[in-house]
């Protein structure tokens, strides 16, 4: 992994100089500049991972250059670090307003300097992988299950992290290819850089190449995905979702370890490592020309395929007791016990949405569950299947249309959510993974009232 990049303004020499010598003596590598426009010209031509910045400077002041680079497009996408020798509350407070990560004043202490540096870059890092949680919807932090199949693919991913070359990784919908990824990252010499996702069918169509190698436009940088990898890894999910011109791009800088930002004109040098995912036969998209062939061999030189559920029944015991434990300790959902009998049904099940339709299965069975007990019974029905004895299903929703089920487990769903947070819909919204406004207008589709639930909370 690449040294952490650190950009130093100020303009005394003699303290650019100390703090270059320093930082560079603790391995960082370090650049500097003396005033605003020269911060612009380092920022533009290399992204850094921390800034340390003077306030009082010749040109333009530090907190006018910190409000630039947090109201611009890109926004703050490093710690920065603000110093002075004739520092005021009211800067202090308008720095840590505008997203400034601490605030030192001259004289500097090199010890406090090289903490704080620390506690910056690792605050960053925990950012970074809290987002990252956060988009997987807390799934599992490592590939879970004992089965023979399981072990050896644990081993075969162990055995990739030790090389630095790109990785594809195949498998259909919901069998954990992300989890991998994660995992190959985490076992690499590259753990302690970023694992920056893109999801490459929800790329803007409008202009993909602008999220995936940034912008540069009337002197301003927006950071793409590639630059913000640098240093870790890029997993790109879904590759065969992207576009030809995309990908004629993309196999350039990865050959070339080097890429244009979308209207710039230098090229930006990285160090990072691609791991690609598909659920679809590359080989097939390579052969009908809707994927570079080149582009797929580059990607494909360390694959790993990941085999469906039904092909490793045994790891469903371990994957319902992880589920059980996730929705009952993060989401307040009552726990219930599943018997052997039930267990056995779920193995004998396909599960054709491997993994994810399994989470799903559980949340619902303790969701809509009324005893604490699951039965055999109730999976068939759950299932589709009825037994011939009754008429109607005791589980409800199975006589409905599909739109009409759907409202109903999504209306269930959402006033449990919202009473295990006292009505609160920002929390709630944080858990499930649905934008605020979103949150909102679906609330009032399924006509549920948050405040009404908040009231009946407090009562």
């Amino acid at each position: 992994m690449s040294a952490a990049h650190i950009l130093v303004v100020d303009d005394e020499p003699d303290i650019r100089g100390l703090l270059k010598e320093i930082l560079e003596d603790e391995g960082f590598d370090v650049s500097t500049a003396e005033n605003a426009a020269t911060a612009r010209e380092s920022r533009r031509q290399r992204r850094p991972d921390l800034v340390l910045l003077d306030i009082w400077m010749p040109d333009t002041d530090g907190i006018t250059l910190l409000k630039e680079w947090a109201e611009g497009s890109g926004g703050l996408d490093a710690p920065v670090i603000m110093m002075s020798g004739h520092g005021t509350v009211e800067t202090a407070v308008e720095a840590t307003r505008l997203g400034a990560y601490d605030f030192i004043e001259k004289p500097l202490s090199i010890a406090k300097i090289l903490v704080t540096v620390q506690r910056a870059l690792e605050n960053a890092s925990l950012i970074s992988e809290n987002i990252g949680l956060k988009r997987r919807t807390q799934g599992p932090l490592e590939p879970i299950g004992s089965s023979m199949v399981m072990d050896k693919l644990r081993a075969s991913a162990r055995r990739i992290a030790e090389h630095k070359t790109s990785v594809f990784i195949s498998g259909e919908s919901g069998t954990g290819k992300e989890v991998f990824a994660r995992y190959i990252h985490a076992n690499s010499g590259r753990a302690d850089g970023r694992f920056v996702n893109v999801n490459v069918a929800g790329l803007a169509r409008e202009n993909p190449d602008a999220e995936l190698f940034g912008v540069e436009e009337d002197g301003r940088v927006t950071f793409g995905s590639l630059e913000l990898a640098n240093g870790g890894t890029l997993f790109l999910k879904d590759i065969a979702d992207l576009d030809q011109s995309t990908q004629a791009r993309l196999l350039n800088a990865l050959e070339n370890q080097a890429f244009l930002r979308v209207g710039g004109r230098d090229l930006i040098a990285v160090d990072l490592r691609v791991i690609a995912s598909t659920r679809r036969d590359m080989a097939e998209l390579v052969r009908n020309g809707e994927f570079r062939e080149d582009l797929f061999y580059h990607l494909n030189v360390l694959p790993l395929a990941i085999p469906p559920l039904r092909e490793r029944r045994d790891d469903i015991d371990d994957l319902v007791d992880f589920f059980l434990a996730q929705f009952t300790e993060q989401e307040s959902l009552p726990t219930r016990l599943f018997p052997p009998a039930v267990r056995n049904r779920l193995k004998d099940h396909d599960w054709p949405g491997n993994i994810r339709e399994l989470k799903n299965f559980v949340q619902r069975l303790l969701i809509l569950g009324t005893q604490d007990t699951v039965e055999v019974s109730e999976v068939n029905m759950m299932l589709g299947l009825r037994p011939e004895s009754s008429a109607h299903p005791e589980f409800p929703g199975f006589d409905l249309p599909l739109r009409e089920a759907r409202e109903q487990f999504e209306k269930a769903y959402l006033e449990h959510q919202l009473k295990a947070f006292n009505g609160s819909v920002s929390r709630v919204s944080e858990r499930v993974g649905i934008e605020r406004t979103h949150l909102y207008r679906k609330l009032r589709s399924l006509g549920i009232d948050p405040k009404q639930i908040k009231e009946a909370s407090k009562e």
